[in-house]
């Protein structure tokens, strides 16, 4: 499994297992899945309900611990300093862990300076091994970058063919911040999978439209975490370190890139309220 080292010199898988979306039922099986076919990088969040499966998951996949990574959230209800060292503790409780590898602030409101105090003491504590944030534009990043001491090790943000993001993922190699897609598949639009130019490279290299597109994102230095809950794709997005696309590939996948987002714009006043206002508990 490829990796990288981030800013505070611990490696990281640059291929994971997102469990976005995956209904808590199914999280415990679809990560057992991924664990036993060679993913060491799980993605889970708070607000994706599902910390707890994730956890029984680690335990019975026969891997050891200190061989996964695993990343959470902290929700934008609670950001702030008390609150996040709180919504920390409520995580390694439902995923049963002493520390969590990667620690990132799901959105940019609300106290993110607080919480990024409370993160950074956690760090400190042992209680996470690197910390970063998600969904951050670049002058949020720069924001909290002036402001403490500790540099993001990863922002993850939508990214995909449709939508390139190379001024943020320069940005994030100027700081020595590693960029993590999600959404890499842009959810299946735009017919993705059966997308002309797409489908030519796969042919060509007798692979997916979705390995393809995740070689890509890994030649271009960006870690991916593509989710499914059909092992066979599970095992398939995994079998990607076995070709190179070359440099007329990699510039007609560039050409694809249409600058915008084919979900939400997080600068969008009607989005920051409904993120905002969206609660995961009492």
């Amino acid at each position: 499994m490829k990796t990288a080292t981030l800013n505070n010199g611990i490696t990281m898988p640059m291929l994971g297992f997102g469990v976005y979306q995956i209904a808590p039922e199914q999280t415990e099986a679809a990560v057992i899945g991924a664990l036993q076919n060679g993913y060491r990088l799980i993605d889970t969040a708070a607000a994706y309900m599902n910390e707890e499966a994730v956890g029984r998951a680690v335990k019975q996949s026969g891997v050891s611990r200190d061989d996964v990574f695993i990343t959470t959230k902290l929700w934008v209800q609670d950001a702030g300093e008390a609150a996040a060292a709180k919504a920390l503790d409520v995580s390694l409780q439902k995923l049963g862990l002493d520390y969590v590898d990667l620690y990132l602030i799901h959105q940019p409101y609300g106290d993110i300076h607080g919480a990024w105090r409370a993160m950074e003491a956690a760090l400190k504590a042992g209680k996470i091994r690197a910390i970063g944030v998600s969904n951050f534009h670049p002058d949020r990043v720069a924001d909290l970058i002036a402001h403490h001491d500790t540099v993001p090790a990863v922002n993850q943000i939508e990214l995909h063919p449709f939508y390139q993001r190379e001024t943020e993922v320069a940005f994030h190699r100027e700081y020595g911040i590693l960029t993590q897609s999600w959404a890499s598949f842009a959810e299946g639009q735009n017919d993705i999978f059966k997308h002309p130019v797409l489908s030519a490279i796969a042919a060509e290299h007798g692979k997916s439209v979705a390995q393809v597109i995740l070689r890509w994102l890994n030649q271009r230095g960006v870690a991916v975490i593509p989710k499914s809950v059909t092992l066979a794709r599970v095992i398939e997005n995994a079998q990607i370190f076995d070709f190179e696309l070359n440099a007329q590939e990699m510039a007609q996948i560039a050409a694809l890139d249409t600058g915008k987002s084919l979900f939400f714009d997080h600068r969008d006043p009607e989005r920051v309220k409904w993120l905002s206002g969206w609660k995961i508990h009492d």
